[in-house]
């Protein structure tokens, strides 16, 4: 008979406070002991359905950017020395050209452009002294920033950067390449 009284009376608690006394898996025992602690009187006795708490997994302050390295080279000089890393990488569905803090070119050049080439080994297909190359062998992706340093450079949307296999430093108005990055990687 107690036993039948104490199971009623459990009964009758949670339905008072819609189970707000039993910790879940997104609540610590300390939430659940804030929200038991509240008097019953003051919790109304409706049908409402209960409310989940949603708990992120991500820490606070954490950037939620997605970047992917997906293709990387080191730069090999042409007509002027170059030196350096550069990387494509894709961030939330948008490509990147990136050149590291080590990039460095001459600045002997004027109309000098980040281009995308179709060949890793632009030497092999053309000839010194400035490493002329094709109009349909590239895709000019934007002005070099600065002849040094970390740079980044948006793809346009148009270019499907898994068609090229080097990034390029050249100089449009001579049709002189500078040094190129062979791609390699995912």
């Amino acid at each position: 008979m107690i036993t039948k009284n104490l199971s009623l009376a459990t009964a009758a608690v949670v339905l008072i406070l819609g189970c707000a006394s039993i910790p879940t898996n997104s609540q610590t025992a300390s939430q659940a002991e804030a929200v038991s602690s509240t008097p019953a009187a003051s919790t109304p006795a409706t049908s409402t359905p209960a409310t989940s708490t949603v708990v992120s997994s991500t820490p606070v302050g954490t950037n939620t950017k997605a970047i992917t390295k997906s293709r990387s080279g080191s730069f090999v000089s042409a007509e002027h020395a170059t030196n350096g890393k550069a990387s494509i990488v894709q961030e939330n569905g948008t490509y990147f050209i990136e050149l590291d803090a080590g990039f460095k070119t001459s600045e002997n050049g004027p109309d000098l452009f980040v281009i995308l080439h179709r060949s890793p080994n632009i030497l092999n297909i053309s000839k010194p002294p400035d490493y002329a190359i094709a109009e349909n062998d590239y895709a000019l992706i934007a002005p070099l920033k600065s002849f040094n340093g970390k740079q980044r450079y948006e793809i346009p949307k148009n270019i499907q950067p898994d068609s090229f296999k080097s990034v390029a430093i050249w100089c449009r108005k001579f049709n002189a390449t500078f040094g190129f990055a062979p791609l390699s990687g995912v």
